[in-house]
Parts: C-alpha cells; structure tokens; sequence
C-alpha cells in the first residue's frame, strides 16, 4: 500500500517544482521492499552471507562505500511513477521481473565490493582491470559471444565491473539455464568461474559490512523539474540525419496519392507502438527513439508524403526503417556509442 501524501494530487507543473527531498519518500511500505525480500531469499537459497540493504535515490547503483543498492526515487510511489513514464517513456525498474533483474545485478557491485573481488588475479584475467577508468560512451559488438546478455544495450561490455555484474546476475538465475544458453561462448568460462567463486566465498564474512546510505533521497536538493531536464538531455542523443529517399520508399509523395492519410498522421498514430517494438528489440531508450521519430515525421510534412496502400505493409516497412537507423545510430563507427 502507497502511503498518502498530498503533492500526489498535484498537477505535474507544481509537482516539477518540489525538491525532491521534500517528498519526504521512504522505501518501506512500498512493494520494492518485496522485491529486495525475494532478493534474500534467492541469495539464500545459493549459499550467500551477504544481504544486501536498499535505500531511495535518484538512480540505480551501488556503492563502493556501502555494500547496498540504490534505487530510484520514481519507484516508490505510483504518482512520481507516472510522472517518469510520462517524462522519460521508459521506467527502468519499473515492473516487478525487470526491477528483479537490475537488483541482481546491483546484488553483483555489492559482492565485488565487499570481498574485493577485482583484487583475485582470476577475476582480472577474465574480466579486466576494475581500475580501469569509465567511459563516458561505449561501443558493444552485438555479435560477441564473450559477454553475457542480462540488461539492456550490451551492457556487460561497458566496463570490467559490469561485466562481472552482469555475469553474476544470469550466474543467480537456474544453473541448468545458463549452461545450456551459453554452451560454446567463451563467457560460460566466466560463468563457471563465478559458480565456484561463490561456493568459495558464500558463506565467508565480508570485509565490507557497513550499512551506509550514499546519496539518500533525503538529501537530493534538486527540483523534480531540474531532474528530469538533465535526464532528458542525457537520453537525447542526436538522431541520425533521415534520407528522404527512405521514407518515399515507404510513402508517397505522388499527386494521384493526394487524398490519402497523411504520412505524418500515420505516424503520429502508429509510432508509440512502432516505438516500443523497436525498444524491444534493439534495447534502445524509447525517449531516444521518440527524438528520431519526431524527426521523421517532421521530414514526412515537409515533403507532404502520403501514406496511401496497406497499412498493415506501412507499419511492417516503417518498424524496418526506424531499425535500421537506429542501428546506425548506435553502432556507426562515426561514434554513436552508449552514454552510461
């Protein structure tokens, strides 16, 4: 059950302008308390001493300093839930299985920092060097069979230690899974690896015990408003240019055309499903996307296309065209890499 608070009647204007730590939000009592108890239980069930403490803050991570999870503010109240869909189209953690999986992956940063995993010279042949510095973009090879695949946009691939928290979260899932969808990649050694590791070390008393909250929600000084615009900025990256050859392949720009469907109420119609089809299966942000489709349909006026013929043909072609350019976007060697 939510607790009551009156800001959640409140318009979006006027909500935008509260700081966040003024929302007076708690993690208990909300349902991301059972999801961090089925975490527990998980980690008993595997053998594991630690268990990892949760706090409210403005994003998903674990700290160093404090072997716990972050999580994010939004997700403790259906109101400020809303509001991120409506800002950001996409709620990381948002329903139950996807919340589960980020925490097992944080539940990996919690176990590399209490034991100090990254020290073992096993752990930095396999997964690098943790001293090595983040990037501010990466650039994954969809394609490679050395990682693991749990989150979204090869996320493994962006740093040692995610690559050993992501590892660690498929590690949590059934063995007999994980043996069977990685046989023959090169990232079952590292799998393996983290099977005896945590047969090693599970039940050993963590040199990290502390119970720190790092960043609280109770400190966030910021206004929801100032939140989401730099939010917004980070997940808009600059769409790639759109050809006007590919769009007249799939509209028309003839005059016998003239009194069919605009294309850009097509696609003002068809996109947010377009949209989340194309998320689904390129692991790209949806608010990305949106900036990319806004351009097209932009493009789609200017050029007074037609959207006459199947629509059922249309939505096909048109899912296929924003693929392919958001592929192009994402994986051109011109630098389109992966804010983190």
């Amino acid at each position: 059950m939510s607790r009551r608070f009156a800001w959640a009647k409140l318009p979006d204007e006027k909500l935008l302008k509260l700081k966040v730590k003024d929302l007076k939000l708690t993690l208990e009592g909300t349902w991301l308390e059972e999801c961090l108890d089925d975490l527990h239980g998980e980690l008993e069930k595997r053998g594991i001493r630690v268990r990892p403490h949760a706090w409210l803050s403005d994003e998903w991570f674990s700290s160093e300093a404090s072997p716990g999870i972050a999580v994010p503010f939004y997700l403790a109240h259906p109101r400020l839930t809303r509001l991120e869909r409506k800002k950001i189209i996409d709620v990381e953690g948002g329903s139950r299985a996807e919340c589960m999986a980020i925490l097992r992956h944080e539940t990996g940063h919690v176990m590399q920092h209490a034991y100090q995993l990254q020290r073992r010279r096993q752990w930095q042949k396999l997964f690098g060097k943790s001293s090595e510095t983040y990037p501010d973009y990466y650039r994954p090879n969809p394609g490679s069979r050395s990682y693991v695949q749990h989150l979204r946009l090869w996320y493994a691939q962006s740093h040692p230690d995610e690559d050993f928290a992501e590892t660690f979260a498929v590690w949590m899932g059934p063995k007999h899974k994980w043996r069977k969808r990685y046989a023959g990649w090169p990232a079952l050694k590292k799998l393996e690896y983290v099977d005896e590791l945590m047969a090693e070390i599970g039940d050993a008393k963590p040199g990290l015990t502390t119970r720190a909250f790092v960043d609280p929600v109770s400190s966030l000084k910021f206004t929801l408003g100032e939140y989401y615009e730099q939010k917004q900025a980070r997940y808009m990256t600059r769409p790639p240019t759109v050809h006007d050859r590919d769009l007249k392949r799939i509209f028309s720009d003839q005059p016998r055309h003239r009194n069919a469907k605009k294309a850009s109420t097509f696609l003002r119609e068809n996109g947010p499903e377009i949209r989340r089809m194309v998320a689904k299966w390129t692991g790209q942000y949806q608010l990305t996307l949106d900036a990319l489709l806004d351009e097209m349909i932009a493009r789609c006026r200017a050029l007074k296309l037609r959207a006459p013929g199947s629509q059922r043909r249309m939505m096909v072609d048109f899912t296929v065209l924003l693929t392919a350019k958001t592929v192009q976007s994402l994986y051109s060697p011109s630098r389109r890499w992966f804010a983190l």
